[in-house]
């Protein structure tokens, strides 16, 4: 054996500048700034939208941004509240405040409700804490992915279903399910208030248009920011803070007999006074349903879903990382955990690393986790010093951000990269997203799980792979080893391979893969690989893969699943 030299677990970045904390103060205030005007918004929607007060969300990425910066390691991640756990927290306090508020006025049971989401918050913080101190970050890498893309875009379609009621002014069915929701849009346009649909689309057009204008200038302004002072200069000019009617100039028989709509306070954010009633900002847990079928449901969706979306979205930054800074994904999720529990206490939503303002972040140039306590610290003065100007915002603008998150959860071009990858991974894609809007989170993701295992089965695959990776170690020299894969290589034997491989490269320089006798290798593991192969090049390793010329892939795509002819 050669001399052991250093794994892929390392830092490679020792000998790149790296930069620190102190020499990166004012780059990461600036990104804290630019992050801070894009999270504002979002906070306030994401909370409202999952049934807890709008400063819930404030509190949550004030917290992340200052537990996660000193306890967690990941440099570039922005933590908060995010759109991929709305669904799930909605449903925990309209489903348990039902269950537990039986009598009770709409109004009581929500916030009954919210006060149990917040213990089931408590506990699958806990859950979280011991994820990280038991190691079990690699098991992110579990998880086929398109499944979970599947997942993300069926929360992004609930996402417009519910939140484009918002957007023009007309209160969503209550109860009704998603698809229900999306098949009465039309139908609610006929009953929009025109004022407040016009505040919502303006918003929605900014949105989108905003980031297609050139110029480096204006494309360091954040569209949310520009739609919040558009929106709050709309409010304004509507007078939105005083009750009163107006009628249209015209009479439109689509939007019946235009007899007047009310404008007034509900259309607006509502938000305490913190320093004039800090009782009023904060809430405390309610455990009594943690030992309920429906609370333990919420407590595993909170803590794995929370934990997976987290994990992905470091992984994904860690990428882009220009210092190739490598992040531990075990101390994250401690860290992350640790947030969420004084979150819960206080009354805030569950956390997680979250992927558009962590990019944003990267893109105004911050250097270093610095960045994430400072757009916390902004967010914490800003709702200390200025609450009658978040007043002012209309809740029409917060719909259309919430609406534009859910149509990049579930853009079209996503459903043709799925569909260049192969035809089989679109299928499970869309049954994902379809048993997903039919039913809940978990049955949607098992059904899709489920749909993906059938068609390695269709394919050949033997039932003992699927539970273990067969892999001969073969080794060619002191810096070299050869290692052979048999039978298949799929998404649920990725944890043993990538473990053997990690485990050669704590000794050899050269891991060469050979999948001539494997019967097939899957999408997720091909994508794996990709990432793995890079992650070696950094550390000064290489990973190379031969026998797959002897595959017919199942699409064009390079990273398509492979079968042995």
């Amino acid at each position: 054996m050669g001399k052991k030299t250093a794994s892929m677990s390392e830092s490679p970045t020792t000998d790149r500048n790296v930069p620190t904390r102190a020499k990166s103060l004012r780059n990461d205030v600036i990104a804290g700034l630019l992050v801070f005007m894009i999270a504002l918004p979002l906070c306030l929607a994401i909370s409202r939208a999952s049934g807890f007060p709008p400063i819930a969300g404030i509190w949550t990425a004030v917290i992340g941004g200052v537990i996660c910066t000193l306890l967690g390691n990941s440099e570039l991640t922005i933590k908060g509240p995010a759109a991929g756990m709305i669904v799930i927290v909605l449903g925990a306090v309209t489903d348990l405040g039902a269950e537990f508020g039986q009598g009770l006025s709409e109004a009581d049971k929500l916030y009954l409700g919210y006060k149990l989401a917040l213990g089931v918050g408590v506990c699958a913080a806990i859950i979280q804490i011991l994820f990280g101190l038991l190691r079990v970050g690699k098991w992110v890498d579990f998880f086929p992915l398109t499944p979970v893309h599947g997942m993300l875009a069926a929360i992004g379609l609930i996402i417009i279903a519910k939140q484009s009621y918002e957007m023009i002014g007309v209160a969503a069915k209550k109860g009704a399910e998603p698809l229900e929701l999306l098949s009465e849009l039309p139908h609610a346009l006929g009953h929009m208030n025109p004022a407040i649909a016009l505040i919502g689309i303006v918003s929605l057009v900014i949105l989108f248009c905003f980031p297609l204008l050139r110029g480096d200038r204006l494309k360091a302004i954040p569209a949310q920011f520009i739609v919040l002072v558009v929106s709050l200069c709309m409010g304004i000019f509507m007078d939105l803070n005083q009750w009163h009617q107006y009628k249209l100039p015209f009479d439109f028989a689509w939007l019946g007999s235009n007899s007047g709509f009310e404008l007034g306070p509900t259309f607006l954010v509502n938000i305490p006074y913190v320093l004039q009633d800090a009782s009023q900002a904060f809430a405390f847990p309610d455990f009594r349903a943690v030992a309920t079928k429906t609370g333990l449901q919420y407590i595993i969706l909170f803590s794995l879903v929370g934990s997976l979306e987290s994990l992905l979205s470091a992984r994904a930054i860690e990428l882009l990382d220009p210092w190739r800074r490598k992040t531990n994904y075990n101390r994250e999720l401690a860290a992350l955990g640790v947030a969420n529990l004084l979150s819960s206490l206080i009354g805030g939503l569950p956390m997680i690393a979250e992927i558009v303002r962590s990019k944003a972040n990267l893109d105004s140039g911050g250097r270093t986790r610095n960045a994430n306590m400072f757009h916390g610290l902004f967010l914490l003065a800003f709702v200390l010093l200025l609450p009658s100007l978040i007043h002012r915002i209309p809740l029409a603008a917060l719909g259309a951000m919430l609406v534009y998150t859910g149509f990049r959860l579930a853009n079209p071009y996503e459903f043709l990269r799925i569909y260049k990858l192969g035809s089989e991974q679109l299928v499970v894609f869309v049954v994902t997203i379809i048993a997903t809007l039919a039913t809940d989170l978990l049955i949607g993701v098992g059904i899709g799980i489920a749909t993906k295992i059938g068609f390695h089965l269709w394919n050949g695959v033997q039932l003992k792979s699927f539970f273990k990776a067969d892999v001969e170690g073969i080794a060619q020299s002191d810096k070299k080893v050869l290692l052979i894969v048999n039978d298949a290589a799929i998404f649920s034997n990725w944890l043993g391979l990538n473990q053997v491989i990690q485990t050669n490269f704590q000794t050899y320089d050269l891991v060469t893969l050979d999948f001539s006798k494997t019967r097939f290798v899957d999408h997720t593991v091909m994508e794996k690989l990709h990432l793995t192969t890079n992650e070696a090049k950094q550390c000064g390793k290489e990973l190379q893969v031969i026998g797959l010329e002897q595959h017919r892939s199942l699409s064009g795509h390079p990273l398509s699943a492979k079968k042995h002819i």
